[in-house]
């Protein structure tokens, strides 16, 4: 065949693989904030406005009290799930079209539970999935690699030593061949890299920073808290290099994720318990700093060592969300903060948009899908506003119990988990 000839049929050929690409990332919400990280979604036709007993195609009870969010590979969705008292730990597998529970598995046993705060759960580290493997963290309790189609243990670990203090919080993430995760408790503060197939440690880095100086006095103040963070980290491309970005208590650092080499620190020593996933655009990390000082902040990416006042591009200091996650939409950044104030913030500049107050608590993430924002909060309301420099609230639905995991989307489906069940809601 000649090459004019082969021309269509390459073209026929290219259009399939990017239709079935998009498609895919349309239908998979593998980790936690979905297919990238960052709170988007390439779902369509999604509902603007529902309730429990409208647009609902299925709601299925989840027992446990668990805040991690649902995760979505091919027909299934995975959780965790734990007891209130923190003795069992587990997941459960529920069929994305009927919502029907096909596994129902406790993975760990747990004889005295470390304490966990009434406000957080044993379940709140979200699973990450991939083709046949589902890498589950429940932090020093527990952390395990299971095949999807049998539900057997393909290797754990129990051996980590960490406080949560307050419970765990931070997800884990993959990036190439390992599973990176995030411990920050009171006793111990280290990143540490794991061989996904084999669950053996590549590489393990403490925190750097000088935990002594605990307040601005130079005196202990509830120590535990002050070394304490339940955020999530990412990598971020800049200049042809990875960075793994990952925010601790005090402090936010970039690493070498190939080695665990600490690559750059910004000191925030006012700030602990940071709890969200950063975002990255326009040559800047954007994060949200964490407690007692709660701010955005937008730092530069490419420097080395201990940055200075220099590497911070802007700050935010009013609205600013301690649990929610941030979203960067084209050029601007969305933040709703824990009392229900949503911002949009010009990211190249700082400069706010708007400001309203949308209502509620939050502790869910928003997510972004079909030129929507998704916001879920602790009442069980959740709000779809327009994106852009104008607010506008397209729809506001309301669900029993209340939601403290971030929703999924896939294909034209919302998924939402509240504290009782889980949903799937489309038009």
């Amino acid at each position: 065949m000649t090459t004019h000839r082969l021309l269509p049929h390459l073209a026929v050929f290219t259009a399939t693989l990017l239709s079935a690409a998009t498609l895919t990332a349309a239908e998979n919400w593998p980790q936690f904030r979905g297919p990238a990280g960052d709170g988007q979604s390439a779902a369509t036709g999604l509902p603007v406005k529902f309730s429990e007993t409208e647009s609902v195609k299925w709601k299925t009870a989840i027992h446990g009290k668990a805040w991690s969010s649902p995760v979505i590979w091919g027909a299934e969705i995975w959780l965790t799930t734990a007891t209130e008292d923190g003795t069992a730990l587990g997941v459960v597998c529920v069929d994305k079209d009927s919502g029907k529970v096909l596994r129902d598995d406790t993975l760990f046993r747990v004889a005295a539970p470390q304490f966990c705060h009434k406000f957080n759960s044993y379940a709140s580290p979200t699973p990450v999935l991939e083709d046949g493997r589902i890498y589950v963290t429940f932090g020093a309790p527990g952390t395990a690699c299971l095949d999807t189609k049998t539900g057997a243990k393909i290797w754990e670990r129990t051996d980590f030593v960490c406080n949560h203090y307050r419970g765990a919080g931070s997800s884990p993430i993959v990036w190439g061949d390992l599973l990176i995760m995030s411990f920050d408790g009171s006793d111990a503060q280290f990143m540490v890299a794991l061989d996904k197939k084999t669950g053996q440690t590549v590489w393990q880095t403490p925190r750097s920073i000088d935990f002594q100086d605990l307040g601005a006095d130079g005196k202990p103040k509830n120590e535990g808290d002050y070394r304490k963070a339940f955020a999530t980290p990412t990598v971020v491309e800049h200049g042809g290099t990875a960075t793994l970005v990952s925010s601790g208590a005090k402090a936010h650092y970039g690493y070498d994720p190939k080695t665990g080499k600490e690559l750059w620190r910004f000191e925030e020593r006012g700030n602990h318990s940071a709890a969200t996933r950063p975002v990255a655009g326009f040559g800047m990390v954007f994060i949200a700093a964490g407690y007692s000082q709660g701010q955005v902040l937008a730092l530069k990416l490419g420097g080395s060592g201990l940055l200075g006042a220099d590497a911070l591009a802007w700050r935010l200091k009013k609205s600013a969300p301690n649990k929610p996650s941030l979203l960067l939409i084209g050029d601007l950044l969305y933040a709703i903060n824990d009392g229900g104030i949503a911002s949009c913030v010009d990211a190249k500049t700082g400069d706010v948009v708007w400001t309203q107050r949308i209502g509620g608590n939050f502790s869910a993430s928003p997510i972004h899908a079909d030129g929507r924002i998704y916001a879920c909060n602790e009442e069980g309301k959740v709000t779809a506003l327009a994106t852009g420099r104008e607010f506008k609230v397209l729809g506001e639905s309301q669900l029993e119990a209340g939601c403290m995991a971030s929703p999924a989307a896939s294909g034209k489906a919302l998924f939402v988990r509240t504290r009782t069940h889980l949903y799937r809601v489309e038009q």
